[in-house]
């Protein structure tokens, strides 16, 4: 069970009314919920779901699932004024048979001795804490989802089957098996048709979960009898008491039957699974869950990321560089479009989630729920001032060769007076995301560029330039100067985009010439903010060393 408890939602009705037509896609999703319950009401919580499979470490697909539910829950909560009760259940599949060792864990030959048997049955590869390899990658993953905040009860499918929950549900299987069967033979190759069952042994000889063929069915008895593959003997087993399993897409519909699953999303690797086991849910006399197909998260290739192999960004590597709610908006925005996930995208994550959660509380309702940061923080957005973006900082550890954060702090509290770390805990936390990420993946690729005669005399003048303006001058300012100087030097002039005042403007190339020449890379934030945090005095310094030659060797 989770130790976290569901916020207190603002139910003002104000955005009660703008969530009825809020184009947000989890409200989207969470008016579905609204209409089935309107067809057929329920006693007791609506049940969300989300499925894990502990043969792996957890990764970030995981996490995102149960942020996104979650995401679908908050909006369903305000849709219906939290008068219904809700519930989310994490569900793991530790009762699956243990198929392949992963490459990215300890102790493989010990592992690979269990292969079969269910994961709860596979010792712990990691250390003597747990009891097996289910409980610990379980245990993992719970932690990590108190770690967010997250309200949900978790769930073992060992525990389940052993303790009878799904008796009930396992003898209903066994009386219209015929129907499952002419809903999942269609799908497989003739060789597998051969010794398919939704029914999974577990054999009293071996612990092995067995993927064989049904011989008999006794649904008085409620009993399947099966030949032991080694042995060649007939096996009658109850298919109660955890004395089988079920084939995962049974499984999965046995769940949703038995549990009375309202709401579960899936990958969109995963659609003709969704149908099956939604045929197969109705098969057993339940309706299948409301709920729709999310695109995969992808590696820095365009490669699916798989939790076996261990490719791709994790959670943990994230939060080593970027904060939590950097992460649940890479989650929350376009669901259904493939993203690649990896060490480049966190920087704009991070800048993204900022601003919109500066701009939260300038919005009326409307606009407040279609503003990431309210379903980021499940309705209740903290409020938080952030007077430097990540990219700026990132750029200030650049200029300043900062390796701590007293070193950045003396810049910033110079830029935004009255703010420390004490004042400012979230930006605080980014300057040492900064600093971490910097030395990881900006600083070995920096490459300084040797300023030729027309960069020469554009930082000549960029200095002279500053050199006239005090000290204070702010951002804009200083902005408009540079511009002036790019927009007068004909490498740089855009006359395709002229200024306000009929004037040429300026190209990128301008800028992104300063930042290869000072800083080492081509892009940067606007670099007039930038002086004004670093400060015209050092900007200067720095100017004199790229001219000297001293950044470039």
């Amino acid at each position: 069970m989770s130790t976290n408890s569901l916020p207190q939602l603002d139910l003002s009705p104000e955005l009660i009314e703008a969530a009825q037509v809020s184009k947000a896609w989890p409200f989207e999703e969470a008016r579905k919920l609204v209409k089935r319950l309107e067809k057929k009401p329920k006693d007791g919580p609506v049940l969300f779901e989300t499925g894990y499979g502990p043969s792996g470490l957890p990764h970030m697909g995981t996490f995102g699932e149960v942020a996104r539910t979650t995401m679908v829950r908050t909006a369903f909560r305000l849709l219906t004024e939290d008068k219904i009760p809700t519930k989310l259940l994490c569900f793991s599949d530790d009762m699956d048979g243990f198929r392949k060792v992963p490459t990215n864990v300890p102790n493989q030959e010990m592992l690979a001795a269990f292969l079969g048997k269910p994961l709860t049955k596979v010792p712990d590869p990691f250390s003597n804490e747990y009891t097996s390899f289910a409980a610990a990658n379980n245990a993992k993953l719970m932690a990590f989802l108190d770690k967010f905040g997250f309200e949900y009860e978790f769930a073992s499918s060992t525990e389940y089957y052993e303790s009878g929950r799904f008796d009930a549900a396992l003898l209903r299987m066994l009386e219209v098996y015929d129907k499952i069967m002419a809903i999942i033979l269609p799908t497989l190759g003739e060789e597998r048709q051969a010794t398919y069952s939704p029914f999974l042994p577990v054999c009293p000889r071996t612990g092995v979960v067995l993927q064989v063929p049904m011989i008999e069915r006794n649904v008085e008895k409620g009993t399947v009898t099966y030949v032991d593959p080694e042995t060649g003997d007939h096996v009658e087993t109850p298919v109660t008491g955890g004395r089988v399993k079920c084939q995962w897409k049974a499984d999965w519909a046995l769940r949703w039957y038995a549990l009375g699953v309202d709401y579960e999303m899936a990958g969109k690797d995963l659609i003709d699974s969704v149908n099956l086991s939604g045929k197969i849910c109705k098969a057993l006399g339940g309706p299948a869950p409301e709920g729709f197909n999310y695109e995969l998260f992808l590696d820095d290739k365009g490669q699916k990321i798989s939790k076996s192999k261990g490719n791709g960004l994790t959670m943990e590597e994230w939060l080593q560089y970027a904060n939590q709610e950097s992460l649940s908006l890479f989650n929350f925005q376009k669901p259904k479009t493939a993203k690649k996930l990896y060490f480049d995208v966190i920087p704009k994550a991070v800048d993204e989630y900022c601003t919109f959660l500066s701009k939260f509380d300038n919005m009326d309702a409307a606009q407040k729920l279609m503003n990431p940061a309210w379903h980021i923080h499940y309705g209740t957005p903290p409020k938080e001032e952030m007077p430097i973006s990540f990219a700026m900082l990132l750029n200030l550890v650049s200029a300043s060769n900062a390796e701590n954060k007293d070193v950045l702090w003396a810049f910033i509290s110079r830029y935004a007076p009255g703010s420390s770390a004490q004042t400012h805990k979230m930006l605080d936390e980014l300057v040492g995301y900064a600093i971490r990420y910097y030395d990881d993946f900006v600083k070995p690729t920096k490459k300084f560029k040797a300023a030729d005669e027309v960069e020469t005399d554009m930082l000549t003048k960029l200095d002279e330039v500053l050199a006239g303006l005090p000290a204070d001058t702010d951002g804009g300012d200083i902005q408009n100067a540079i511009y002036d100087i790019g927009r007068n030097i004909e490498r740089y002039q855009n006359t395709a985009k002229p200024g306000p005042d009929g004037r040429p403007g300026v190209a990128q190339t301008f800028f992104s010439a300063i930042y290869q020449v000072l800083l080492g890379q081509e892009k940067g934030p606007r670099f007039g903010s930038f002086i004004a945090l670093y400060g015209i005095p050092e900007t200067r310094s720095l100017i004199a060393k790229a001219l000297a030659g001293e950044l470039a060797a």
